[in-house]
Parts: C-alpha cells; structure tokens; sequence
C-alpha cells in the first residue's frame, strides 16, 4: 500500500524547547493514523509541518509526494487543515464563509455556492448557515471550520483535535462524517485528545513522547502491549475475599490484586472466556457470591498512561510553546492553504 504520508527523522526546536526529536512517521493511502500523546509531546508541530505551516530544522517529509519544504505550494491544492481553533470570518454568514475559499480554489461561483450548501447539510448547520457566524458557538464555529477544510474536497485531511469543545451530540456527529469520508478514500491524520476518538476512527495509532514516537499500531496492538486480559470480580462480602483469591489465582498469569475497601479481586490472565467460565464454576462451588465480574481488556487509557507515565485526561492542550504557536498561526492556516490554490 503507497504511503500518502511520510517523515522521516523530522527535528523542530522553539529556543531551547525541542518540540520534534527526530520524529518518523508514515500513513498509508485511504487510512487514519491517529496522533496521540501528552501535553508538549509535539503533535501540533507535527501537523504544521506536514501542513506546510513550519518548516523542519532537520529531516524531511512528503505528503502527496510532494515534498513540505521544496514544494509546498502544489502540496497545498491537496489538503485539507482544521486547527485546533477556529479560522473562520467572524463578520461573513456560514454561507459566505464556505462561498469565498470555494472562490479563492476557482470552484466558480455556480460550484461555490452549491458545495457551500453541501457541506452546511453535512455538517448540521443548514439552519444557521444564514446567519453571521459571530453569533455561533464554539462547536458550530468548529464545524464551520471543518466544512471549509472540505471544500476543495482534497484527498488528504489533517485534523487537529477535530471534536474539541463539541457536545457529545456533535462529537458523535462530527465522528459520523469523518468515517464517511475516509470511506470515499480520504487519509486523515488526525490528533486527538479522546481516546475513545481514536479508538472509533483510527486505522493505526502513533503514540508521541518528547517528540518521538515511542509505539505505534492498531488499537489491538497497542493494547496488546501492556499485557492481555484480566478478571475482575466483585464480592457481596469482602471476607470472602481469600476464599475467592485462592480459587481463581490457579488460572492466571500473575499476581493478583486485592482491593479489601471496594471487595474487588483481579487477576491477569490469558484465554479469554474459558477462563471466565472456569472461574465462575470454582467460585460457585467455594461458595463465594457475586455481584460483578467482567473479563476486561486493556483500553487506550492504559496505553497512554504505560507509555506517558500519566493519563490522557491530564493532556488537554499542548505546551505554552507549542499552543502560543499554534494560537497564532491558526487564522493564517486557511489564508495560506487558499493562497495556494489560488
């Protein structure tokens, strides 16, 4: 499969900050790679740069085949890029908005004007697409944005945490639309702060630390790195505890954890549902009572917290070097990609 995406050894310094440290990366036609990892770990920067908005102190990258730095013009007629702000006229209509990129791409007016509608459907704002986007909320002005990434309609699509501020309503409707599209054949790349975003969307995930990717792969992968699946259970009484303990730590893997106050037990094991089901029938017979047992598998929480040191909930926003940055550049994004096109 041809790669649409690749970097190879990408290093970008703010000062003394190093943002990129010799960063690689590749995303194949048609797929979504998903960016994640904590706050400064260089997601931004690495959307920048591929996006044409910075260029590397060191290493190289294409997207398109085109390369970032030498030809970035021609690579700016095939993406799309919504940042992690709004770049939008605050003072123009919905409809006036997606009009004017559609005229500064040479769609034509007729064309214009007819894609500007498309994408007001698509993205649920048919009802305001008339009126001034000042008046907007957060998370229309966010879906405004996205429809005007799309109106060239190109083939490649970088999103930086798409669905922040949304509702999860629209986080779920914006989700729907970027299925959709990677389903016509779209690649998106695409950071995120939701683990449940790249779980859902995600094809393969890079997880980024100091820089670097330090894991990639699908979700399951990615799971399947910190260890397979546990049993849990719930006791009705807690001094049953070490009754269940001895019955169950037989058939796993490793130690088991005791939690006394919540009367939980876990254990690591491998062989799924069998496992279950052996478990249940050795406590019945101990005569042990439950009130809750599940067989869980990893989550991307538990990746990103193994591989960070902290959980994805504590990353909301990248460094003040990196979001100063972004802030700044985020309304020159749409006015560049046009510029490009024209």
């Amino acid at each position: 499969m041809t790669n649409a995406i690749e970097a190879t050894g990408l290093v970008k310094k703010y000062g003394e900050v190093i943002a990129l440290d010799g960063l690689d990366l590749a995303v194949a036609e048609g797929t979504v790679m998903g960016l994640l990892g904590p706050n400064g770990a260089g997601k931004t920067t690495t959307v920048r740069i591929l996006s044409t908005l910075l260029v590397p102190d060191a290493g190289q990258a294409t997207v398109a085949g085109h390369d970032v730095v030498r030809d970035d013009k021609a690579l700016r007629r095939v993406i799309g890029l919504s940042g992690q702000n709004a770049a939008v006229d605050e003072h123009l209509t919905g409809f006036e908005n997606l009009d004017m990129v559609g005229r500064l791409y040479h769609l034509g007016r007729e064309r214009s004007r007819k894609r500007a509608r498309e994408l007001l459907e698509m993205l649920d704002l048919t009802e305001a697409g008339d009126r001034i986007v000042k008046g907007y909320s957060g998370g229309m002005r966010r879906r405004l944005d996205l429809a005007a990434a799309l109106v060239a309609e190109p083939p490649i699509l970088f999103l930086d945490e798409p669905t922040t501020g949304l509702d999860p309503r629209s986080r779920i409707g914006m989700w729907d639309v970027i299925a959709g599209l990677v389903r016509g054949g779209t690649t998106l790349l695409l950071t995120t702060q939701y683990l449940e975003e790249a779980d859902r969307l995600a094809d393969r995930i890079a997880v980024i630390d100091h820089g670097r990717v330090i894991a990639q792969g699908t979700s399951d992968e990615l799971k399947g790195q910190i260890g397979g699946e546990r049993l849990e259970f719930t006791l009705a009484d807690a001094s049953q505890l070490s009754v269940a303990r001895d019955c169950v730590v037989p058939l796993g893997i490793g130690e088991a954890n005791v939690d006394e106050h919540n009367r939980r037990l876990s254990v690591p094991v491998t062989g799924g549902a069998a496992v279950l089901i052996e478990a249940l029938r050795m406590l019945d017979a101990s005569g042990v009572e439950l009130q809750d047992v599940g067989l869980r598998r990893p989550t991307l929480d538990d990746v990103f917290l193994s591989l960070t040191g902290h959980a994805a909930e504590e990353s909301k926003a990248e460094d003040d070097d990196e979001s100063t940055t972004t802030t700044t550049t985020t309304t020159t994004t749409r006015t560049t990609t046009k510029a490009g096109a024209a």
